[in-house]
């Protein structure tokens, strides 16, 4: 059997983090979560992930900022990286291209549309 792709989820909402989480889960993805920027930062460091999904606001990091110090690390630098926010404006979003993102997806998000455009992302990397 093949391995999973494996994706980490940081979002601060214990809810949202929990549906994103099955709903991945559900879509055939291994997921790890992380409660915020730092915590992602840490996690990704020391372990290899397929794509991380971000949400902007959180604690301790935020999402900008999370992505800007992936995009520094070798072993994450080439990962790609989508912002799932609830802010919505072209200022957010022209920020986090900025940042390092490949893509920028707005919340609510419909569960199944979510997974087919981590898919449609990771088929484009190759992954």
């Amino acid at each position: 059997m093949a391995d999973l792709t494996k994706i980490l989820v940081a979002e601060d909402e214990p809810d949202i983090r929990e549906l994103i989480k099955l709903t991945l889960q559900f879509n055939g993805f291994e997921v790890v979560s992380a409660s915020d920027g730092a915590e992602a930062v840490e996690l990704a460091s020391n372990d290899h992930f397929d794509l991380i999904l971000l949400d902007v606001r959180m604690p301790r990091l935020t999402g900008y900022e999370a992505c800007r110090r992936l995009k520094l690390m070798e072993s994450t630098k080439n990962v790609p990286i989508v912002f799932l926010s609830a802010k919505g404006q072209d200022t957010e979003v022209d920020e986090g291209i900025s940042a390092g993102a490949d893509r920028y997806i707005l919340k609510p998000f419909a569960p199944g549309a979510l997974a087919n455009e981590l898919k449609q992302i990771l088929a484009a990397k190759g992954s």
